[in-house]
């Protein structure tokens, strides 16, 4: 990723004193050591029985809105997602508060897992995985910083019409028999720009972010 000089409107000042470059992503690498970690004891144990989210078992089971965004199908499906957390989690978190960060992993996570259950509420097919949480995070993103470049199948493109380009796929994928919960990462995309939006709010005045 890479910054790229704009308007007012592209650019969203931190809301902290100091350099990105003088902060380090330790929410985001805590989250991914815990997604590993949750992984290797799942092959071990076969906790995800447990931890899984399941539409139909949500009333008796409702942690596992909160757990399933750390379980993982597979060593292909876990190297992926922390792929992604790593390189959107460590720009983003380097730039907005802890709380805020951690706000929108969460509830893009969970209320993915709702958006899950709203669409399919007795459904007996466990979801696992932190996508829906790294969507919120890459659609905040998109909101707070609209002209950061991203390069999606080696092609750079603005983050704002990256996350356009993601919406369209999985709202397409919905309607596409498949093994993916295309609900969940539209739902942690739509949180992350409402967050994002509501973010900019509050700041009087949008400004230039400065040169890297």
């Amino acid at each position: 990723m890479a910054d790229r000089t704009s308007s007012d409107f592209f650019y969203y000042r931190p809301m902290f004193s100091g350099r990105p470059e003088q902060r380090k992503p330790v929410l985001t690498f805590a989250l991914i050591a815990v997604c590993a970690v949750a992984f290797l004891i799942d092959v071990v144990f076969s906790i995800s029985d447990f931890l899984a989210f399941t539409p139909a078992t949500v009333a008796s089971q409702p942690w596992t809105l909160v757990t399933a965004v750390f379980m993982h199908a597979g060593i292909e499906h876990l190297f992926f997602n922390m792929f992604a957390l790593f390189i959107f989690g460590t720009y983003l978190e380097t730039r907005v508060k802890p709380d805020q960060f951690l706000t929108v992993f969460f509830i893009a996570g969970i209320l993915g897992n709702v958006a899950y259950w709203a669409t399919d509420p007795l459904g007996t097919i466990p979801a696992v995985g932190a996508s829906g949480a790294i969507y919120g995070i890459m659609g905040m993103l998109a909101a707070l910083y609209p002209g950061l470049t991203v390069y999606v199948v080696f092609v750079p493109m603005p983050m704002v019409f990256a996350a356009v380009l993601w919406f369209v796929l999985e709202f397409v994928g919905f309607f596409t028999p498949s093994d993916i919960a295309h609900q969940a990462h539209i739902a942690g995309l739509a949180i992350g720009v409402l967050y994002g939006l509501y973010l900019r709010r509050q700041r009087k005045k949008p400004a230039y972010f400065w040169e890297r």
